[in-house]
């Protein structure tokens, strides 16, 4: 390695935004074992890579004893105070073994071990960039489907949405831009890996943080968020303001913020309601479009016995107990309904 080699393996890693010195100390240790490799040693030898010319050295590491039982390992006394007056027994010699032929093979394995170090770095890079955008949305462009997987274009990295985080009535086309949840960043021994989503409900809510600005503010709190995906979704909303109404935020002026999150999750229904500290409120407006005539509590088993219209019971349950189901997920309660009289 001479002066231009290094100099282009600083810019190098100015350009990647890699240490160094990581990579010169990760080559020190790859010559070390490449002469081993090479050279059959049995020493123990160290390299030293001179960091502002590029020279490099090979170094037999030889104790100092009395008396020497393995001439690979150790040096008498009297030999090391040849090389320097200042030695004594226990000290430790290094005695230059750099063979002719050693630039050939300091060449390739520095080839080898900067090709290693800047694709884990910039692999640390991506996973480090990638996992700030954990539980956020980003978009993309549909570029392959591969038995079911889709793969997408989203900038640096290539991110997959597996069969189980699809829609299942949602169409997926090569060259189509899609919104999807960033539901969890791999680390992998090759590539970082972005696994994506748009059946977590984590995509409903982010959605509504980007389309209403009392939730980007702070006022407006979601409080929780059951969902269906591609059918339909509950979102529970609380406002810190009085003088704000949570749920008439969401909707957006004549519906036009739900109506938007709608037609980004192809037109699934979405429930907005109230959250409530008193359950019986919760479990009320969680039930929503239908109406609650009475609500029966027990705290224990939390467990709630809901009265409804009779003519609204199967509003209520909803289509094969669709709706209070997700209005149990949502409130954490259980929920059993039965007709009644108004």
């Amino acid at each position: 390695m001479n002066n231009e080699l290094l100099s282009a393996l600083t810019d190098l890693c100015k350009e990647k935004g890699i240490d160094k010195d990581t990579i010169l100390d990760a080559l020190e240790a790859a010559l070390i074992a490449a002469y081993k490799r090479n050279f059959l040693s049995a020493q123990n030898v160290c390299v030293e890579l001179d960091r502002e010319t590029g020279k490099i050295g090979v170094y037999a590491q030889k104790t100092v004893a009395e008396e020497v039982a393995d001439q690979q390992l150790e040096i008498s006394l009297i030999d090391a105070k040849k090389i320097s007056k200042k030695y004594e027994v226990g000290d430790i010699v290094n005695i230059e073994v750099t063979p002719a032929n050693f630039g050939r093979i300091a060449a390739m394995t520095a080839k080898q071990v900067v090709t290693q170090r800047i694709r884990e770095a910039e692999r640390g890079i991506l996973y480090s960039e990638y996992t700030r955008k954990e539980n956020e949305i980003v978009s993309g462009k549909i570029e392959r489907i591969e038995r079911g997987n889709i793969y997408v274009d989203i900038g640096k990295v290539e991110a997959v949405m597996p069969v189980n985080e699809q829609v299942a009535d949602e169409y997926y086309e090569v060259g189509r831009m899609i919104k999807c949840y960033v539901s969890e960043v791999r680390n992998g021994t090759k590539s970082t890996q972005i696994i994506l989503s748009r059946s977590h409900p984590g995509l409903v809510k982010k959605l509504f943080f980007q389309e209403v600005p009392e939730i980007q503010d702070g006022i407006v709190e979601i409080k929780s968020i059951s969902r269906e995906a591609g059918s339909r979704s509950k979102i529970a909303v609380y406002s810190q303001d009085p003088d704000v109404d949570a749920q008439g935020a969401c909707i957006g002026p004549r519906g036009g913020r739900v109506q938007a999150i709608g037609e980004e999750l192809n037109y699934e229904k979405i429930d907005i309601v109230n959250w409530s500290e008193d359950p019986v409120e919760y479990i009320s407006a969680a039930l929503s479009p239908s109406k609650v005539l009475t609500v029966e509590i027990d705290e224990e088993e939390k467990s709630a016995k809901v009265t409804v219209p009779e003519h609204q019971l199967s509003l209520a349950i909803g289509k094969s107990g669709q709706n209070v189901r997700l209005a149990a997920r949502l409130t954490g309660w259980k929920i059993d309904i039965s007709a009644g009289q108004e």
